[in-house]
């Protein structure tokens, strides 16, 4: 005969008595547990709703400015801005006269700087392309400036004998400035 361990009546004896159900009891430990929940995400920054303000709903991205001579740049950045808005945010692009925000960027600077020099032909075999950029973001229903930032300096490197051109790195350097910029239209915490 074999005999399966918990099912002797001394293995019954040994357990302890079962509880009876408290429906009170279960509704309040759910309770407890949810507001200790709760609780514990409003300490860790978390909140419902996303980061954005929930009182703008539109926004307008004005033609950027540029005080640097190289064409195409305040073109490049305003298109990217409006795909990252689109995409990241939960703004709506508007014409002027209905927008709640208006989002304006100038180009300032953009630098190059070689470094790594080849030692035959001593031409460098690295370069860094860094962009200035001030933004400002106004809230044209209450005239308040949201965002201002007189410089916002974005660096890429690139590699010109992996065939990496100048204009290569100008479109990384605009994705990665109209990222952060859309970061900053975070709502203040």
């Amino acid at each position: 005969m074999i005999r399966r361990p918990g099912t002797s009546a001394e293995a019954k004896s040994a357990r302890p008595p079962a509880v009876p159900h408290n429906p009170r009891r279960c509704t309040g430990t759910v309770l407890i547990g949810l507001l200790l929940t709760s609780a514990a995400m409003a300490g860790c920054g978390y909140r419902a709703g996303g980061p954005y303000r929930s009182d703008i709903r539109t926004v307008y991205v004005d033609m950027t400015g540029s005080k640097e001579f190289r064409r195409d740049l305040e073109f490049m950045l305003t298109e990217a801005l409006k795909k990252r808005i689109n995409t990241d945010t939960p703004y709506r692009l508007a014409p002027r006269e209905k927008a709640d925000t208006i989002l304006v960027a100038e180009v300032l600077e953009e630098r190059q700087a070689a470094m790594a020099p080849d030692f035959r032909s001593r031409q460098p075999r690295e370069k860094t392309l860094t962009l200035a950029v001030r933004v400002q973001w106004k809230d044209v229903r209450t005239g308040r400036i949201l965002v201002d930032h007189p410089a916002l300096l974005q660096a890429v490197d690139y590699l010109i004998p992996t065939g990496e051109t100048e204009r290569l790195a100008q479109e990384r350097a605009i994705d990665r400035l109209a990222g952060r910029i859309v970061a900053l239209m975070y709502e203040d915490w």
